[in-house]
């Protein structure tokens, strides 16, 4: 279905051309339909999917005539990065009506988030501490609101912000629309759910794997020789913009300056950094100053760029819900991309999981050199002493997705994704409503 199919509002459908999306997502498809008849909606989806654009679009629409000074719709995010980048969305969506934004978050000042949030600005994008800071103050006032938008609510659960999203629950209109998106459903989401919703709709967009536009390998290495290895694939033709996990914050600083150190173009990013460290890194890798991005899973569900080619999951993460997030950080907006992950012999257990979720048994390449020795009678798969899959040569080919919208008050910027999957933001961190 095409965007000038809908019912929506000519300002928006201007921005929705200025972005260069044409066609909707499976998500989209069927959210923006009952988001703007104003039903309460579960949007069970997997990252990549383009499920913000699924709820800014119709909620931007419902909003278009109002009069400003009043905010209408509360998203609450995991992490300063979601929040940007659904800000970043509203604000460029919304280019060409009265509508605004604030992402309000932790690790920067709270005086321009004060000011917004009692100007009462549309659209509030907030993580769930810094709006209970601002509460405590009395700096937001949400008499008017009318949505509440529950993003990446299972992120949420495994941060622990439960609490805090009850107490702030507590505090704004008990008669609104409630919306909640999820990449997977455990218990206590369903109970939220029910708890908040009546009689909502349920989308369910692809079962909770990655994309069959991944394309996933395991490596096998000696702990001893990660590091090695690693340097070893990124010096190989198709490494174009590159994530790098790994599990610590002490990791991910010790990873990145030996990269500095052997020459790459890598940045870091991870909860110990100040924000405008974040910022700048994040700026950096989005414009290809820096081509290699060392990260934490803090990083996992807000990095939303559509050109990263490979992810290489340094460290196996803990679960496997977080394997998926990782490596959905590449193929999106529907290109294609490669996931690589090292593991050592203590990971085999975490291996076998991975592969039970993804519902298939990941290619391990062996690259001579750099494996343990076998133990007797065990095979470490194929061997491939070339090189890393890649855009070129041997490996697998990757489409190229678009750019996308920047956020900046300079207007638009070509180069789009066109189905709202993520987009750029630029300048120096997010922009707020015109």
């Amino acid at each position: 279905m095409r965007f000038d199919e809908l019912p929506l509002h000519p300002d928006l459908l201007k921005g929705i051309k200025d972005m260069r999306f044409e066609t909707a997502t499976p998500i989209q498809e069927q959210a923006i339909p009952p988001i703007l008849e104003g039903k309460d909606l579960i949007g069970n989806a997997q990252t990549g999917t383009g499920k913000t654009a699924a709820f800014v679009i119709p909620l931007i629409n419902r909003l278009t005539d109002r009069p400003p000074g009043d905010t209408r719709v509360l998203v609450l995010v995991p992490t300063r990065e979601l929040a940007v980048q659904i800000d970043d969305h509203v604000v460029g969506l919304a280019y060409h009506t009265k509508v605004k934004s604030a992402a309000v978050y932790g690790g920067v000042p709270m005086d321009f988030q004060e000011r917004a949030l009692k100007a009462g600005v549309t659209f509030v994008v907030a993580t769930p501490g810094r709006l209970l800071d601002h509460h405590r103050y009395n700096n937001w006032r949400f008499d008017k609101l009318e949505v509440l938008v529950l993003d990446e609510a299972d992120r949420m659960l495994d941060m622990g912000f439960m609490p805090d999203i009850q107490s702030i629950i507590s505090k704004i209109p008990a008669k609104r629309q409630t919306l909640l998106f999820s990449a997977t459903m455990p218990d206590p989401i369903v109970k939220l759910a029910n708890k908040l919703m009546k009689d909502p709709v349920h989308i369910k967009v692809g079962s909770v794997t990655p994309p069959s536009s991944i394309s996933q390998y395991f490596y096998p290495v000696s702990a001893h020789q990660k590091e090695k290895l690693l340097y070893h694939l990124l010096r190989k033709d198709g490494m174009e913009s590159v994530i790098v996990f790994v599990a610590t914050k002490i990791g991910a600083d010790r990873l990145w300056h030996r990269l500095v150190r052997e020459k790459f173009r890598a940045g870091a990013i991870h909860g110990g950094r100040e924000q405008d460290q974040r910022d700048k890194v994040m700026n950096e890798f989005k414009s290809g100053i820096l081509n290699i991005l060392v990260a934490t899973d803090v990083a996992a569900r807000g990095i939303d760029i559509d050109d990263v080619s490979h992810v290489i999951n340094y460290d196996i993460p803990f679960d496997p819900d977080s394997y998926i997030h990782r490596i959905g950080r590449t193929a999106r907006a529907e290109a294609k991309g490669d996931a690589i992950t090292f593991i050592t012999p203590p990971d085999e257990e975490a291996v076998a999981e991975i592969e039970r979720i993804v519902k298939k048994q990941i290619p391990r390449i062996v690259v001579e050199g750099f494996q343990e020795p076998p133990r007797p009678g065990e095979s470490h798969g194929r061997h491939d002493s070339r090189h890393a899959p890649s855009r070129h040569g041997s490996g697998p080919s990757r489409g190229h997705g678009g750019g996308g919208h920047r956020g900046s008050s300079g207007g638009h910027s070509g180069g789009h994704s066109r189905h709202g999957g993520g987009h750029r933001s630029g300048g120096g961190g997010h922009s707020h409503g015109r």
